[in-house]
């Protein structure tokens, strides 16, 4: 198991950083896509449903998220939507309200840092 992998802890420290580092990178370029896909997209008109529902509905990811401090959480944290490090009570706000929560002392999370992605979004 793990071959591969070198054996000792500093490199594969550094191999984790990288991988979340490029994680994120993918994510953001994802999220980007979908985005332009969906501005292209017209909806098209739906029919009501005939039957009953087939299944409970799923809320679309928000972008950004706010996790309020609280029971587990220290300080006020920001958050991708799809961060897996984002607890269960993660509050969907826009990039607009994001980038004033980090300029208010709001903490970005150090797994999926929104930070960066806001910086270079709020300045294009």
């Amino acid at each position: 198991m793990g071959g591969d992998l070198p054996p000792d802890l500093v490199r594969l420290r550094t191999l984790e950083t990288w991988a979340a580092h490029y994680l994120t990178r993918i994510r953001a370029r994802i999220a980007a896509v979908e985005r332009q896909q969906s501005q292209q997209q017209t909806p098209a008109p739906t029919a009501a449903p005939s039957g009953p529902a087939v299944g409970p509905g799923r809320a679309r990811t928000p972008d950004w998220g706010l996790a309020e401090a609280g029971i587990g959480v220290p300080t006020t944290e920001i958050h991708r939507g799809d961060c897996w490090a984002r607890g269960r009570s993660l509050v969907a706000v826009s990039a607009e309200r994001a980038r004033a929560e980090l300029a208010d002392g709001a903490q970005p999370c150090g797994v999926c840092r929104p930070d960066t992605v806001l910086n270079r979004l709020g300045s294009s």
